[in-house]
């Protein structure tokens, strides 16, 4: 059994951004381009080059990729108003977002905490985890999971909620939302044109706009998945100052 309550006031819901590390894959030097193609040669089809497929999966692997977005919510209350506060920590430079965001788990959020994200077990924790080591900075309780037991690990995903056990089940944010009517939050751009939006248009607020959409919509799964009361758009509060 879990050793923590699953209450959304002790939850920091949020979502991630990521693209290539660079613009394209002429972009690398050859040994990062041996080493792509190393890493790849089993996951490309027959129909993929080397330089078609980095611009396909780079942004996902946290070898080939970086964060450039993380929009995160939690629920709080003042002067008897409880509100949904979002805030996003984005750039060009990597290392200081997430320097930045670390501070945020530090100083914030500390063990009686949680993080929610939509398959952050697979890609958000683990991606946030590796993109700070590289960068040499030192992991928050939330996201260090070195020699914790599996129900030590203080972090949640709707995804795996509504698995229900079924561990071959994958389902996207997009569909959990037409699924509850919860409204979309794919109206602008989605997943697959963040690369082109970040390094064609040069749009990162376009782009901050849709990780907060996602990262509020994170909350309003789990609100929905734990039978909660709705979170209501005039509760939501945006603020990335």
């Amino acid at each position: 059994m879990p050793l923590y309550s699953t209450s959304p006031d002790k939850i920091l819901f949020l979502d991630i951004e990521t693209v290539s590390a660079r613009s394209g894959f002429n972009e690398l030097d050859k040994n990062w381009q041996e080493l792509w193609e190393q890493k790849t040669r089993f996951m490309r089809g027959e129909e993929d080059s080397p330089e078609e497929f980095y611009g396909k999966r780079a942004a996902i692997m946290a070898e080939f990729g970086k964060i450039i977005c993380i929009s995160c919510g939690f629920f709080s209350s003042r002067e008897g108003q409880r509100k949904f506060r979002v805030k996003s920590f984005f750039g060009d430079d990597e290392a200081q977002l997430l320097r930045d965001f670390a501070g945020l788990l530090n100083t914030h959020f500390q063990k009686e905490y949680l993080l929610c994200a939509h398959n952050g077990k697979e890609f958000d924790f683990p991606y946030i985890a590796r993109r700070m080591v590289v960068h040499g900075i030192r992991l928050p309780d939330l996201l260090n999971t070195s020699g914790l037991k599996p129900w030590e690990v203080r972090h949640l995903d709707t995804m795996e909620m509504w698995k229900f056990g079924d561990y071959k089940h994958f389902t996207s944010v997009k569909l959990l939302a037409a699924l509850f009517n919860i409204p979309t939050p794919k109206d602008d751009i989605d997943g697959s044109m963040v690369g082109e939006v970040y390094w064609k248009n040069n749009d990162l607020e376009r782009i901050v706009n849709y990780c907060q959409k996602d990262a509020v919509t994170v909350a309003r799964l789990f609100l929905k998945m734990e039978m909660r009361e709705a979170l209501k758009d005039d509760d939501i509060i945006i603020s990335n100052e």
